[in-house]
């Protein structure tokens, strides 16, 4: 596949995506890496725009340029933002309470401690979701869990067991106080979510060093 076959069929799954909202995205390929520049109207559009180039087959990496250009309707100062923020967050059940909000010129930083990552992506994907919401600061923390070297063979278990996936073309190594380094190569970018996905699911960890490579079959 050319780059210009792939930017061809990034724009296509962009405009088939009624998440995106946008037509006005200039896509761009290089040996396999995307970027997206132009404007969308939320970061839920960006957000959107960013998993949707991810899953084109021919995709090695994305990198998302969208700039959000908040509506007039949506603009909030920084107090009624931070409090729209926090009631998302109140009413999503999988963020407990530990979890903060901050918020500055549409800029919002999220803080506080959770036990598992599923938490801490729930809080992000709520936040991003608020109308106002420009941009988001991930900074909440997984708390360390005892028994966190034992994960690695949980997750090879999880690898082995997803259709998507080939264990033996992965590997795992894990580390006291939770870091997990996830190395090796799948086939398509999709396939590298699943492999990241399946070891924040294991007990213990809190921080990945992503090292998987992307390696499309020709």
């Amino acid at each position: 596949m050319t780059d210009d076959d792939l930017r061809r069929d990034v724009a296509a799954e962009l405009y088939w995506d009624p998440r995106v909202g946008s037509p006005a995205i200039e896509v761009s390929a290089a040996g396999g890496m995307v970027t997206l520049r132009g404007t969308v109207a939320s970061l839920r559009h960006k957000r959107a725009g960013g998993h949707a180039a991810a899953r084109v087959r021919g995709v090695t990496g994305v990198v998302n340029e969208l700039r959000v250009q908040i509506p007039d309707r949506d603009r909030r100062d920084d107090e009624d933002l931070c409090g729209d923020v926090l009631e998302a967050l109140m009413l999503e059940t999988s963020v407990p309470m530990t979890v903060d909000a901050q918020a500055r010129d549409g800029f919002v930083t999220l803080t506080g401690t959770v036990q598992w990552h599923y938490q801490r992506e729930a809080a992000e994907s709520r936040t991003a979701a608020v109308p106002g919401v420009a941009g988001i600061g991930n900074a909440i923390a997984v708390a360390e869990a005892p028994g966190a070297r034992a994960a690695a063979d949980a997750i090879s278990c999880a690898f082995r067991r997803d259709a998507m996936l080939d264990a033996d073309r992965l590997s795992v190594e894990t580390f006291s106080g939770g870091l997990v380094i996830l190395s090796g190569t799948v086939s398509s970018w999709a396939a590298h979510d699943h492999a990241v996905a399946a070891a924040w699911s294991a007990a213990g960890v809190t921080d990945i060093d992503d090292r998987i490579g992307v390696e499309y079959s020709r």
